[in-house]
This record gives C-alpha cells, sequence and structure tokens, in this order.
C-alpha cells in the first residue's frame, strides 16, 4: 500500500515537472517587451548633490526680542508670519507720531485762517502786510512739518512690519537659530527655511566632457538602488582651472530625493549613437554568461548569448543575434530553459 501511494507521488511530480522524460517545463507564463533600436551615448557618473533653489536664512530687519519663533517641520506658504518680534516701543512710537500730526495739522489750519484774515486787512492796512508775509512764512513751515512727521510716521510703520519675519516662498522650516525670549539685532538670523518643492542637482564633471551636455537633455541620477531622471537647466561654460572641471545644474521632480542627498549623475562622454536597447530585466546571469530569452513564432524561449554596452535609463544595450522588435522575457525568465513554451501575460496580468 504505502509503495503504491510512493509510485503515485513520483509519477504525479515527474508529470509537473516533466523531468521524468528529460523534457523542459512546459507553459512558463513570462511577461515580454520588445527590442528596439534608440540612440545611446556612453555615460560616466559624476558625484552631485540634491539642493533646493530656495533655501534661505531669514534675518531680522529690526532690533527686539523675539516674542515668538515657529517649530521645525512647520509648512509655510509665501507671507505667512515665521517668527514674530516684540513692536511694543515701536508701536508707543506711532501713537506719538500719529498725535504730533494732529497737533501740526491744526497749526496749519490756524495760520491759513490767519492768513485769510491778513489778506483782507492788507487791503486797508499797510501795516499788515508784514504780519501777511509772516503768517505765510509760519504756514509753509508748518506744512514742512506735517511732511516731515508723515515720513517719520511711514518709516515706524514700515519698521512694525519688520518686526513679523515671513516667509519669502512656499517652504518647510529645518532649523531654530534663535529662540523666543532672545534679543536680536538687525542682520541676525533667526531660522532657515527651505523649499521642497523647486529642487535641482548641481554636479560637477571634466572639463572634457563638456561638449556632450546640452541644455535641455536628460540625465539619470542615482543613489543607491534607486533612479530617476533629471532635465539639464544650465551648464556653466566657465571650467575651474584648478580642478578642471565644470558645473550642471539639473532640474529634479520632487519627492524623489532630499535635499542634501548625494547621488551620481550620468554624464556622456562621447557622441550619441544607435543601439539595440532592452529592458535590463531581460538580462539573466549564469555561470555559463549573460543571456536574453527571446519569443519565437512558437511561443518558445530561445536563449540568446549577448554582451552589454551603454546603459540608458532603464534599458541596456546589447549585442547578439537580437533585432529590433523582437519579444525578450523581463518576468518569468530566471527559471526558463531553452526551448520551453511560454505563455505571455498582457498588461493585465492576464494570458
Amino acid at each position: 500500500m504505502i509503495i503504491n501511494w510512493l509510485v503515485r507521488a513520483l509519477v504525479l511530480l515527474a508529470f509537473l515537472t516533466g523531468s521524468a522524460w528529460g523534457q523542459a517545463p512546459q507553459g512558463a507564463l513570462v511577461k515580454v517587451a520588445r527590442a528596439e533600436m534608440k540612440s545611446v551615448a556612453p555615460v560616466t557618473l559624476v558625484p552631485g548633490t540634491v539642493v533646493s533653489r530656495n533655501d534661505a536664512r531669514l534675518a531680522a530687519e529690526v532690533e527686539g526680542q523675539l516674542r515668538s519663533v515657529a517649530e521645525i517641520g512647520d509648512r509655510f506658504e509665501q507671507g505667512q508670519v515665521v517668527a514674530q518680534i516684540d513692536d511694543t516701543r515701536l508701536k508707543l512710537l506711532h501713537d506719538e507720531l500719529l498725535a504730533d500730526i494732529t497737533r501740526l495739522e491744526a497749526r496749519v489750519r490756524f495760520l491759513e485762517s490767519e492768513e485769510k484774515r491778513f489778506s483782507r486787512l492788507a487791503e486797508s492796512n499797510l501795516a499788515a502786510i508784514t504780519q501777511l508775509e509772516q503768517t505765510r512764512s509760519d504756514r509753509d513751515v508748518a506744512i514742512g512739518d506735517v511732511a516731515v512727521a508723515r515720513a517719520r510716521l511711514a518709516q515706524n510703520e514700515d519698521q512694525l512690519s519688520r518686526t513679523r519675519i515671513m516667509a519669502p516662498f512656499n517652504g518647510v522650516l529645518v532649523e531654530r537659530l534663535k529662540m523666543p525670549g532672545e534679543r536680536v539685532g538687525a542682520g541676525e538670523m533667526v531660522v532657515r527655511l527651505v523649499d521642497q518643492e523647486r529642487l535641482e542637482v548641481v554636479a560637477r564633471a571634466p572639463l572634457e566632457y563638456y561638449g556632450y551636455t546640452q541644455v535641455g537633455q536628460d540625465l539619470e541620477v542615482r543613489a543607491g538602488q534607486r533612479t530617476a531622471t533629471a532635465k539639464v537647466r544650465t551648464v556653466v561654460a566657465v571650467g575651474d582651472e584648478n580642478t578642471h572641471q565644470f558645473e550642471l545644474r539639473l532640474d529634479l521632480e520632487s519627492g524623489v530625493f532630499p535635499v542634501g542627498q548625494t547621488l551620481r549623475v550620468a554624464v556622456p562622454y562621447d557622441l550619441h549613437r544607435e543601439a539595440l536597447i532592452v529592458p535590463r530585466d531581460a538580462l539573466v546571469l549564469r555561470p555559463e554568461g549573460q543571456s536574453v530569452f527571446v519569443v519565437n513564432g512558437e511561443n518558445q524561449a530561445e536563449r540568446i548569448a549577448v554582451t552589454t554596452g551603454v546603459g540608458a535609463g532603464d534599458a541596456i544595450e546589447v549585442i547578439g543575434e537580437i533585432s529590433a522588435g523582437d519579444q525578450v522575457v523581463v518576468r518569468g525568465n530566471e527559471r526558463l530553459q531553452p526551448g520551453q513554451s511560454v505563455n505571455i501575460m498582457n498588461a493585465n496580468g492576464g494570458l
């Protein structure tokens, strides 16, 4: 009885694996992609750093005691208050200046009425002419005093507005350089605000590669296993005479890498050329060497030995007996055997 069960189990196992008759497994489920010709260039990796295009240390513009400072990690929109300096003294001065203006305007009104009165008297009394001229002079001086007082009031209001340190752009507070209660002078740094949405990569490459990098070009950037594509925004044409390098800056989408991330930038060092490209996932690495599996017209996997060339993001150049348009296996190729039948998955995971 036990022997019969063992025999049945062995037969079932042989049927499932196909190894009992030396046959390859049948109907492997795979996903494929097309090999294609693409313009590529050989690249070298140079160091780069992610920076924010808006990274500012905000300073106090008036002297005083800090009443409040926002917390690290707080997010602000442009124009919102990040820190507040005590404004009591400036508000008292503001009230004083308003009262002074009221007094000076009252004197101007009095002198204007006196001028009208002396003007009527001067028509019949020559002695009133001197008083008329004096009154006009005093009125003009009083008008000037009002202008000076209003200018001082405007300066005071400007100083009052500067007691509020406001965000010059949308960003996140990443550093508190002063704490509430501390006294600051004009020009002293209070907080650091960083825009985490507008990012760029700053990199430096050898001068001999300068002619192969153009504005608008998409370059691959990577940090560890993470990769992304960044567009060249500017190339600084003047190289450093000490290091013999030029600088390039690339626009980077937010959320891919944090500010301060060190990464590598793939900079071309030769002209572009046409090459046969397949996804990197199509490569199969085995002791006998690199290869890719191509699905033929009979839905069978053919193993093609290849050598690799220039990388292009998630794709790579391959050299071997492959043509543009061939279907290469990109998923399910780990255990494929030459000549094995395959079932091709569609985009939805079905057959």
